[in-house]
């Protein structure tokens, strides 16, 4: 699909340098190493908070439902799955108004909303009688995310080209994610121990308002306006999407709560996936559509398969494993995080690796590996016993799960990125971002579906290991997927390493 490159932008500050028209050849962004920790550090910290989100929403679950009298593990779920349905969703459209209005100025309002948000489910303590105002803030809060993350990975990508400097880029990236949500679960576990809880909402909102002054001066600036060439936002095609996605996954989240005879879950469910099938023709029509689908070739769709598929068994394995802690080895919010801590260590040692191997061994085996790792951490949880030392499953579980988070997501990004004009990062970053982010809630709810039918609610232990067992399937096919886009990229190159 051609299009116009992006004028290069001119700014009235002398004291500011905007992005050049294309990235220097040395493969270094048009400033001083100073300013680039800077700029680094600060889209880096989006990707600490957005992922200290989830941490917020799962390290104290049941502290969160004890307050709010809740007990049912359906409901308990919405608690993180609404922070990843607004996430994944929206951030459909969050890379496109970053490619049209510029992503310096949509970043800064993520922030703005998810600090709002923040503040909010902050407040939802006080109203102990629902947790429904706690459950609005939490999506809302992931609305925030989803403007917040794909802008800061297309400001990276226009701002570094295709190499080594870019590949390290994104692994430090992904690098963060598991250390995002363990800071997120360490600084919600603390309060909640030993105060209130609703503490660490309020810290999150003030730290997405320093991290908005931050991005103001430390981020290059991008067009005030909209770009011409850029076109409207496809707003047929921005409803059908949206609306697809939500109603689907709502479905799958409800179904296990409420069981899938109930009408209005299947009729959610069938009226979502006529959303995204008509979503698909008018995204095939549109001169400027919001997802380029004719762009997409067999190579994207198999990458893209293999996230949904790893990330997904990923949250299964993540959800239950705090249960099993918590509930059945019965350690306290703050313990269960030490002992998930070797995740952040491990991820980033992952990361660095990646980006020093994804250049020598190419992106198709990279992609291939991390599946392994996800299928081997899900085989570690779900066979080990309620009465084991930490060290042996549990910790080594721990060590790989990253390896597949941190090496599968700057593989396709880095795919991603070039197969996209620089013009259109924003559309990259959004198609793999919307799919490990939704594949993250639409993974709790199959694994809630299997247990609705398969296992005793009064019985966690099998609860915990049935939903393993989902990962475990899962992340095997994820296997197959990941195996598949091997073969096919030696048939038919589509990247040089």
């Amino acid at each position: 699909m051609a299009e116009k490159p992006l004028p290069s932008e001119v700014s009235s500050d002398a004291e500011t340098l905007p992005l050049p028209p294309s990235p220097p050849k040395d493969g270094r962004p048009p400033f001083s190493l100073g300013r680039e920790v800077l700029f680094t550090s600060t889209l880096l910290t989006c990707q600490i908070l957005a992922q200290a989100g989830m941490g917020q929403g799962l390290a104290v679950l049941h502290m969160i439902g004890d307050h709010f009298h809740v007990t049912d593990n359906g409901e308990l779920s919405w608690y993180l799955a609404a922070f990843s349905l607004t996430t994944g969703t929206f951030i459909l459209v969050a890379g496109r108004l970053g490619d049209m209005y510029g992503s310096k100025p949509i970043l800064i309002g993520g922030l703005a909303i998810y600090a709002l948000w923040s503040f909010v489910a902050g407040a939802s303590y006080f109203l102990r009688s629902s947790d429904k105002l706690f459950v609005i803030a939490r999506a809302l809060q992931g609305l925030g995310a989803s403007l917040m993350l794909p802008n800061a990975v297309a400001i990276l990508g226009r701002t570094y080209p295709l190499g080594k400097r870019k590949s390290m880029v994104f692994s430090l990236f992904g690098a963060f994610a598991p250390g995002g949500y363990m800071l997120g679960a360490l600084f919600t576990a603390i309060p909640a121990q030993f105060g209130i809880w609703a503490w660490a909402y309020f810290a999150m909102g003030f730290a997405c308002l320093l991290l908005a002054a931050a991005a103001v001066f430390t981020l290059p600036p991008t067009p005030s306006k909209a770009n011409p060439d850029m076109g409207g936002l496809d707003w047929p095609g921005f409803l059908l999407g949206v609306s697809g996605l939500i109603l689907v996954n709502v479905a799958w989240n409800q179904g296990p709560t409420v069981g899938w005879a109930t009408p209005y879950v299947y009729v959610l469910l069938i009226l979502g996936g006529l959303a995204l099938g008509a979503f698909v023709v008018v995204e095939k029509r549109a001169t400027r559509p919001l997802v380029p689908i004719r762009a997409l070739n067999w190579h994207i769709v198999f990458v893209l398969g293999a996230i949904f598929l790893g990330w997904s068994s990923f949250s299964i394995w993540l959800y239950y494993l705090w249960q099993f802690l918590e509930k059945l080895r019965d350690v306290s919010p703050l313990l269960a995080t030490a002992q998930n801590s070797p995740s952040a260590v491990s991820g980033f040692v992952a990361s660095v690796a990646t980006g020093l191997m994804i250049h020598k061994v190419g992106v198709p085996v990279i992609m291939v590996l991390a599946m392994v790792a996800f299928l081997v951490a899900n085989v570690l949880v779900a066979t080990m016993p309620v009465h084991q030392t930490y060290w042996t499953q549990t910790f080594f579980s721990a060590i790989i799960v990253p390896w597949g988070m941190d090496m599968s997501f700057p593989a396709a990004m880095m795919m991603l990125s070039a197969a996209v004009p620089r013009e259109h990062q924003g559309i990259a970053a959004s198609l793999l971002l919307t799919t490990n982010n939704y594949a993250m809630s639409i993974g709790l709810g199959i694994a809630g579906t299997v247990l609705r039918y398969t296992t005793d609610e009064t019985d966690l232990f099998a609860m915990c290991r049935h939903a393993w067992y989902v990962g475990v399937g899962l992340s095997a096919l994820g296997v197959v997927v990941s195996v598949g886009s091997l073969f096919y990229e030696r048939r038919h190159p589509t990247l040089k390493h």
